[in-house]
């Protein structure tokens, strides 16, 4: 009973020690979007974004902290990926801007990560020396298996994010051959219509005056 306990323990220090966020959202043309996110001061924070759909798939990204300052700061970018760690306590900003986009949308994906992952440290804390001095096989077992979730998901996470913009692209290529092709065969209609008017001239009888 105590094995166990102690394993739903670890698990929910897993879970607990790093939070993060994620989300897609539409980014209509000439506007701008932003988030929040409170922060405590010393915790290192990843935030990294992708633009999914949308005219030449690229954002403007502005990072600021709780005292106004620019963290990070960039223009027309497909995607990226940002590490810090906070100097102050307080709600830090990030905004996605389509401003310079006249009549594209942009469908942006972004994933904040706050916090360290470090659950056996944190497991270890207030254990006694003899807990300590060692790394169980109970505790290996679940960092690893932590570990290799997190790396299943953001996988699987990418692998959704170019599935979609492979979806979006063939749509795109689709409809251009749609159209392509009912172009093409109102051509072939009127070349094929003239030609049968000029045959049709050739063999007209044409009547002389006296």
């Amino acid at each position: 009973m105590g094995h166990i306990f102690y394993i739903f323990s670890l698990i929910t220090i897993c879970v607990s020690v790093s939070y993060a966020g994620e989300m897609t959202f539409e980014l209509p043309d000439n506007e701008k979007q932003c988030f929040f996110e409170e922060i405590d001061k010393g915790v290192e924070s990843t935030l990294e974004y992708q633009v999914i759909t949308g005219g030449h798939y690229d954002v403007d990204m502005e990072l600021t902290d709780p005292n106004g300052k620019s963290l990070y700061k960039d223009v027309k970018k497909q995607y990226d990926s940002f590490t810090w760690t906070a100097e102050s306590k307080g709600v830090h900003k990030f905004c996605f801007s389509n401003e310079f986009s006249t009549f594209t949308h942009k469908v942006v994906y972004f994933d904040l990560e706050v916090g360290d992952d470090d659950p056996l440290s944190v497991a270890k804390k207030g254990t006694g020396d003899a807990q300590a001095t060692a790394m169980t096989m109970l505790e290996s077992s679940a960092v690893n298996t932590h570990d290799q979730l997190e790396t299943i998901l953001d996988l699987q996470t990418h692998h959704k994010l170019r599935e979609a913009q492979g979806r979006v692209h063939a749509e795109n290529l689709n409809e251009r051959v749609l159209f392509w092709s009912l172009g093409q065969t109102v051509v072939i209609l009127i070349i094929g219509i003239g030609q049968v008017l000029v045959l049709r001239s050739f063999f007209t009888d044409k009547r002389r005056g006296p």
